[in-house]
């Protein structure tokens, strides 16, 4: 007589009698002594084809179930194919004990992964008894393939029938209850087959009363497309009452593992493709942070030195185009930049929290294009160009003093030529020689009148000449132009009168628009300025307000965008007035405090503000989702941030943070207290910006909590893809996962051989 026992937890395999209790590892094998000759030959052609599906593995295969492992040294190499394992060397002699001791090896073995032989001897299998082969081979087949399987909390046998029956319950006709008459029809094969390969069966032209060709269909497929071998006859089952109940279980379970090996497989290449289309993304953003990092500086490193060029022109119209390209870099050039800028400190902050989310270690761009480099780089462009429309300004109010002084020059010395039209001539006129005494008291009186005049205009000539010695050092176009020798020393008063005053009307109509022009820009200027700086603080209060969601946080920020956006065309309006102000020469306005810069920057710090704080909510819920954090949790997080930010600026200091640690029950008073607070700063400020963000505050917090996958697990994905092996094959690759991240894959990892690629890279990266 011969039993099994196994392990208590598979006991489930067992089946069971009419009165529901499980049969004993005897009784069962009691009852298979005497085997139904239609059983014994479904069991001996399945078990036959079950043992060379592993066999083949190493190269050779059985015909004769009984004879081929009567020297044990098939038994040996079958048990090793399917372990995995090595069992200890086997005997090569011929002789009956070499056999038998072979045979014990194989069945020490057995014992050893927690089967208990009974009445199970080498000698029967070295003698051939056919009846003690399958009763070993099953024992086999039970323990290596049917004893593992687990589905929901039932294992063995229990566990590959509800299997079964959760993937054929869709299917019509079908109803799984065991593992014989259940299977007669073949449409419990050909569900399986579908239900996991639907590309391979049409299951809607399958027949009920068709079982042979039902069974055909499932073997043929399960065969060529499904590496399954066939281990059943069609016509056996169908004129069997009731097929072989082992012969059955041991095909099924093909299925099994062949499905939950793809299943397994599937779940890796996920696994594998989660963490690819990570590592996708997260280079694409850097790509994307280091190309609009380059070109943002170069665009600096070009635009500055135009804005450095103090070159004065000598013409006002040359100035006023000077004037009017930095009006048009201010209103078209900039503003773009402006926005790529807000968006790469959006990337980069964006980029860092998926990095630590995924456990990857921070990004650091190239050298010179850390955020700190570019703000600096912005930093040092506005505070040239500050300087360069102060200069060209200060220029402008230059050229019109000196086209005035050169004005007021031609007037001055258009009167002196005047005065001085006849005098030499009249100085040297001899009329004294034939005048009377009288005559020449009368020439004296009046040449003495003229001596006095003559002192008058001194002064006269003094200014023309030091108003000549202005505009001949300011090299005046204006200047260059004046010819004295044209003057008309007679111009008569008449034609200056009714001059002068249209000059002075028209003056006071200048000066009248310039006023309308000033209240205009001011009019607009103290609503628009308001308008700024009420929204910045609204958008820090929904920022730190913990009364609501995340999501609610969100759509409130995102109406403030819009109604941001809407707002645009009230700062256009401005920027035309105050370009006019400037085409008018106005430079000065009482009634406002605002100019159009502090205008500008106002506008650029809302955009940028706007845009920052809807990336830091966005970055807040990838955390949250990520790491499970509850809203009440979320809270808490920011009702201690909120105490601790003193500042209220949505920033905490070192000296801030460390209070709060410390409040949380950190010990960093003690001598070792400062090392680990410069480790935990690592963690928060791992750019050395010296503040404590609350999206780092809260990654700190939960840095513990989230569910990514370790680059173990993402190993042993890639191991089970390439069936187990140190390396994995292009064509595995290419096979296993989409095309676009094979190829990924193998662009990026390192030749194991001339025909493989290893795995280690998978690890670094």
């Amino acid at each position: 007589m011969m039993a099994v026992e196994t392990q208590a937890q598979y006991s489930t395999s067992y089946m069971m009698n009419e009165e529901h209790q499980y049969m004993t590892p005897e009784d069962e094998w009691d009852r298979d002594l005497l085997l139904d000759p239609a059983w014994e030959k479904q069991q001996r052609k399945t078990f036959t084809a079950w043992c060379n599906s592993h066999l083949r593995k190493a190269g050779t295969q059985i015909e004769n179930i009984e004879d081929d492992f009567r020297n044990g040294l098939k038994l040996m190499l079958l048990l090793e194919v399917i372990s995995g394992e090595r069992l200890p060397k086997p005997d090569k002699g011929k002789m009956r004990f070499h056999k038998i001791a072979n045979v014990n090896k194989a069945l020490d073995f057995i014992c050893s992964k927690g089967v208990k032989l009974v009445s199970i001897g080498a000698e029967e299998i070295v003698d051939g008894n056919t009846k003690m082969t399958l009763g070993m081979i099953w024992t086999i087949i039970l323990r290596f393939a049917i004893q593992d399987i687990s589905v929901e909390e039932t294992s063995a046998k229990e566990g590959l029938l509800l299997w079964c029956q959760r993937k054929t319950a869709p299917y019509r006709n079908v109803n799984v209850q065991n593992f014989h008459i259940s299977w007669k029809d073949g449409l419990a094969l050909c569900a399986l087959i579908h239900r996991h390969r639907p590309d391979l069966i049409d299951y809607s032209k399958l027949k009920k009363d068709d079982p042979i060709g039902n069974l055909n269909t499932a073997f043929e497929v399960a065969e060529k497309y499904l590496d399954i071998p066939k281990m059943l006859d069609a016509e056996d089952i169908v004129n069997t009452p009731k097929p072989d109940e082992k012969a059955i279980m041991t095909y099924v379970s093909c299925f099994y593992h062949a499905f939950a090996g793809a299943e397994q497989a599937e779940t890796a290449a996920n696994r594998i493709c989660k963490v690819l289309a990570v590592n996708q993304e997260n280079e694409k953003l850097m790509e994307e942070y280091e190309k609009l990092a380059s070109e943002l500086l170069e665009w600096i490193r070009k635009t500055i030195p135009w804005l450095e060029n103090r070159t004065a022109e000598h013409h006002m119209r040359a100035m006023q185009q000077k004037l009017e390209d930095f009006r048009d870099y201010r209103r078209i050039h900039k503003p773009p930049r402006v926005q790529e800028k807000c968006q790469l400190e959006i990337n980069f902050n964006t980029l860092q929290t998926k990095l630590r989310l995924s456990n990857r270690p921070a990004f650091m761009p190239s050298e010179g294009k850390m955020v700190s480099d570019i703000a600096n780089a912005w930093k040092g462009l506005e505070q040239v160009e500050k300087g360069y429309e102060e200069w060209l300004l200060t220029e402008i109010r230059r050229l019109e003093r000196l086209d005035h002084l050169a004005e007021k020059f031609k007037q001055k010395s258009s009167l002196h030529q005047s005065w001085t039209s006849g005098k030499e001539e009249l100085l040297s006129m001899k009329d004294y020689e034939s005048a009377s005494l009288m005559e020449i008291r009368a020439l004296m009186r009046k040449h003495e009148a003229f001596e006095s005049d003559l002192a008058a205009h001194q002064d006269r000539v003094e200014q023309i000449a030091a108003i000549a010695q202005e505009l001949n050092c300011s090299n005046s176009s204006s200047s260059s132009s004046i010819n004295l020798s044209g003057v008309n020393p007679y111009t008569k008063v008449k034609h200056l009168v009714p001059l002068r005053d249209q000059m002075l009307q028209e003056e006071v109509a200048r000066q009248q628009a310039n006023e309308r022009l000033r209240r205009q820009f001011a009019a607009q200027a103290n609503i628009i300025g308001p308008w700024i700086q009420t929204k910045m603080e609204e958008i820090g209060h929904v920022s730190v307000d913990i009364a609501g969601s995340l999501e609610e946080q969100m759509n409130n920020l995102k109406q403030y965008e819009q109604n941001i956006i809407n707002y645009k065309s009230n700062i256009d309006k401005l920027e035309g007035d105050h370009q006019l102000s400037q085409e008018s020469l106005i430079f000065d306005n009482k009634h406002t405090n605002y100019t159009m810069e502090h205008i500008r920057v106002g506008w650029e710090q809302l955009l940028t503000t706007i845009a920052r704080t809807i990336n830091e909510v966005e970055n807040q819920i990838l955390t949250r989702d990520a790491k499970g954090i509850s809203q009440e949790q979320l809270n808490e997080f920011r009702a201690s941030f909120n105490h601790f930010d003193r500042k209220r600026n949505g920033m905490m200091d070192p000296d801030d943070f460390r209070a709060c640690l410390i409040s949380m029950g950190y010990d960093l008073v003690s001598s070792l207290g400062e090392v680990e607070f410069a480790r935990i700063m690592t963690l928060v400020d791992s750019n050395n910006t010296g503040v404590v963000t609350f999206q780092a505050f809260i990654d700190f917090m939960t840095r513990e909590t989230a569910e990514t996958d370790t680059a173990d697990q993402v190993m042993a994905s890639f191991k089970i893809l390439a069936s187990d092996k140190s390396y994995i094959t292009v064509d595995e690759l290419r096979r296993e996962l989409p095309p676009e991240q094979a190829e990924y894959c193998i662009s990026r990892m390192t030749r194991y051989t001339e025909l493989h690629t290893t795995l280690e890279w998978t690890l670094a990266s």
